[in-house]
């Protein structure tokens, strides 16, 4: 008779960008206990700290440095932070990004590009990377896109075309590396409570209800409850999921 290991990333090294708050310390948190080396990476090395004394009382190990995930440099210096801390790497997870609502007409041609940078160029320089050391640990990239990376969504065109870009990024991945052990895979959260959804700065003259119309039913999740996707999709119980657009959204999309 076969038993479930009951700390799944046991001897598993993971690296998650964005991880000072909402969903990356979330995941942070899940990671370190199932038993895993996690290196939180993030701008705000103030509540990176506070994330990993909040897993002291875990089974896992928590180690944290800087990261700003608009710059291709620093994404790959925390790649490498991540494995000089651990020795390896077998999981990434993307998570880093941030929404701002803004009316198309007026975005600025540096607000454009740092969108871009911050929620997709991020992600690929990371997985670039990481991908030599996830391949020889057989490892996996989970990609945190949206639900508007699905469809569309008001005042956020730069947003909306980053995580767009990021879907087609876990598939360009996925398909490429078809053949070897490498798993790429993706989630797209709807709301979350989270604090980026307490500090909406909604520009003037927008429509609250196009805004808010993503929770209208079942109203925001919790971090904690998709953290709990994202580290399925990470674990050995996701061994045949690969390529794979998970949406985690309350239902929002299945209309």
């Amino acid at each position: 008779m076969t038993t479930l290991p009951t700390l799944p990333f046991t001897g598993r090294s993971i690296l998650v960008t964005g991880a000072s708050s909402g969903l990356g310390a979330a995941c942070v948190r899940r990671f370190a206990a199932g038993g895993g080396s996690v290196y939180a990476a993030s701008r705000d090395q103030e509540r990176l700290a506070e994330v990993a004394a909040s897993c002291a009382d875990l089974p896992g190990t928590v180690r944290y440095g800087v990261l700003d995930v608009g710059d291709a440099s620093s994404c790959r210096a925390a790649v490498a932070d991540a494995v000089a801390a651990f020795g390896r790497l077998d999981v990434l997870v993307n998570n880093a990004g941030r929404h701002d609502f803004r009316i198309t007409t007026e975005v600025t041609d540096e607000q454009w590009h740092h969108d871009l940078a911050v929620n997709l160029s991020g992600a690929f320089f990371t997985s670039q990377a990481a991908i030599p050391h996830l391949l020889e640990a057989a490892g996996n990239i989970v990609n945190v896109s949206s639900v508007a990376g699905i469809h569309g969504e008001a005042y956020s065109a730069a947003y909306t075309a980053a995580k767009h870009g990021l879907v087609g990024l876990t598939k360009a991945l996925a398909v490429e590396y078809l053949t070897t052990p490498l798993r790429v895979n993706c989630v797209c959260p709807g709301g979350m409570d989270t604090p980026q959804v307490h500090n909406i700065d909604i520009p003037e003259g927008a429509d609250w209800e196009l805004i808010m119309r993503i929770s209208a039913k079942r109203g925001f999740m919790t971090a904690d409850s998709v953290a709990a996707v994202v580290c399925f999709l990470a674990s050995d119980d996701a061994a045949a999921v690969h390529g794979s657009i998970q949406l985690v959204d309350h239902g929002h999309l299945a209309g």
